[in-house]
Parts: structure tokens; sequence; C-alpha cells
């Protein structure tokens, strides 16, 4: 069984930055491609950004490109998520995931473990 904890979420003004991590348990890390993905009130999951297993190669939704870095320490079986220059609409619950493979697939049903999320909150 994966488990998969989050941190670093918070209070932000506009204009802001958070950094996001994940610790995952087990040995094959770096087999497997992870993925952010969040959620706000009333709205459905999101993907957010994913990183292939090696971190070789990266995807991002639109609304994260140019602000939002996905990075990972396959040593430390660690996921990150840089966030700068927040924006009140980027306020969700941050979850990281890991995916049934290592394909650059945003779909959460690619999805199997997730962490419990963490909350971002970003204020005008």
């Amino acid at each position: 069984q994966v488990q998969l904890v989050e941190s670093g979420g918070g209070l932000v003004q506009a204009g802001g930055s958070l950094r996001l991590s994940c610790v995952a348990s087990g040995r094959t890390f770096s087999s497997y491609a992870m993925g952010w993905f969040r959620q706000a009130p009333g709205k459905e999951r999101e993907f957010v950004a994913i990183i292939r297993g090696t971190g070789s190669s990266t995807l991002y939704a639109d609304s994260a490109k140019g602000r939002f870095t996905i990075s990972r320490d396959n040593a430390k079986n660690t996921l990150n998520l840089q966030m700068n220059s927040l924006k009140p609409e980027d306020t969700a619950v941050y979850f990281c995931a890991r995916s049934r493979g290592d394909s650059l697939r945003f779909a959460t049903s690619w999805y199997n473990y997730w962490g419990q999320g963490t909350q971002v909150t970003v204020s005008s």
C-alpha cells in the first residue's frame, strides 16, 4: 500500500508563493509518474501538473504554465510543486497522486493513490 502525505499549504496574498511537498512511502517511487491536482469548492478535481518517473518530462495545465513548477527527488521519495504569482482562483485543496504507470496522463482515473490534500488559500 502506498501512502502519500502532502504539506506546505496555507494562506497567502495574491502574488505570493507557496511550495507544496508530498512524501511517498514504498520503494518504487521512481517508476511512476506523479501528479498534482486541485479541487475548489463546488468544482471537479482538475490536474495541475504531472511529472514522469525520471523527472525528464512534465505536463502543465494552462492555468499553471509559467507560474508553477513540478519537480521530484527520487532519492527522498518526494514530489514538489513550486507555486509563484498566486491568484485567488488558485484557491483549492491540492492533492498529490501516483499514477498507474509512467505516462503523462491527466485523467484522474489514471491515478490510483491519493494524498489527503492540503488547503491553499489565496487572498485578494
